[in-house]
């Protein structure tokens, strides 16, 4: 099958299909209850920065790793389409990647592949030049497919890649929330500044939240942050929460090394110890909004009732 022809049956498919519910779902006591009821709503969260070799794969797959081991369900998609490296980094082998995916050939619960602690990733190709040139329809494809989860995820991360491309800028804005992961570069400070000044100008994005990565300490993490931040607030209409940071660690170069999540191979490391911490303050944030939203979304389609909102 053609991708052209697949992703006509992808979308077909997703009209007017019914939400379905979790099986053998129940109560304290044996009451039967939807699934959705008793479920928060998925928090869809794009991890990006604009500048090729920040870490942001790294501070994704840990960040996913960390909630995954504390209890979450979590899935991680590699949005690097043409220059995918999450399997690489967590030293998985899938056999089918996103492309199988628009050309109908399986559904994204059958792309789903199993990593440690529990966490779930949907991989990208890797030297697939036709991935690297997908169209806005496609993008779109991709996104609005995580509508059709039998049960969504607590947590979507989502890893970009690098640069202001629409395979970026479209996956960034369908999430609920944006994480910038900066370094003491000041490359990194300007593509950061200039993908968010092209998400809040083009996409209406307001709030976006900043780790600061391979830092020697909070002061310096936090001093990244005011520069960021003092030049954002000047010139854009958009806000940067300081959410976090990363240290320095040789425990994570040897982790990336082995191709493994440093949070499962040394999870006392001080590497470690901050996506755990990152990990807990993402679980305290507030459930996003998503009234008003008129951009594409993760999981726009399918709000859980327990939240009140319309479908």
């Amino acid at each position: 099958m053609d991708q052209a022809s697949g992703l006509q049956r992808m979308l077909s498919a997703m009209v007017g299909r019914p939400v379905p519910e979790a099986a053998g779902s129940h109560q304290a006591g044996g009451l039967p209850t939807a699934a959705p009821a008793t479920r928060r709503m998925c928090r869809a969260i794009a991890v990006a920065g604009g500048k090729g070799g920040v870490g942001k794969s790294t501070v994704a797959v840990n960040l996913g790793m960390a909630l995954s081991a504390a209890g979450h369900e979590v899935i991680l998609l590699d949005a690097d389409m043409g220059l995918a490296n999450v399997d690489v980094m967590l030293g998985l082998t899938p056999s089918r990647h996103v492309g199988h995916l628009l050309d109908g050939e399986c559904t994204l619960e059958e792309l789903l592949l199993p990593a440690p602690r529990g966490l779930r990733v949907v991989p990208a190709g890797s030297g697939a030049r036709r991935l690297a040139q997908l169209d806005n329809g496609e993008h779109a494809a991709i996104i609005r497919a995580f509508d059709e989860l039998a049960q969504p995820p607590e947590y979507l991360l989502v890893d970009t890649a690098a640069g202001l491309s629409d395979n970026v800028t479209m996956f960034a804005a369908a999430a609920a929330e944006v994480i910038l992961v900066v370094c003491d570069e000041p490359a990194s400070l300007t593509d950061a500044y200039g993908l968010a000044k092209v998400l809040s100008r083009d996409f209406g994005v307001r709030r976006l939240r900043m780790v600061a990565n391979m830092v020697r300490n909070e002061g310096d993490a936090r001093q990244l942050h005011h520069k960021l931040a003092r030049v954002s607030d000047r010139f854009l209409d958009v806000v940067i929460d300081f959410c976090g940071w990363v240290p320095h660690d040789e425990r994570l170069r040897q982790a990336i090394r082995r191709q493994s999540a440093v949070v499962d191979l040394w999870p006392s490391s001080q590497s470690s110890l901050a996506f755990k911490k990152l990990a807990g303050a993402v679980d305290k944030w507030a459930e996003p909004e998503r009234t008003g939203l008129d951009r594409i979304a993760f999981f726009g389609g399918r709000e859980t009732p327990a939240q009140g909102m319309p479908r």
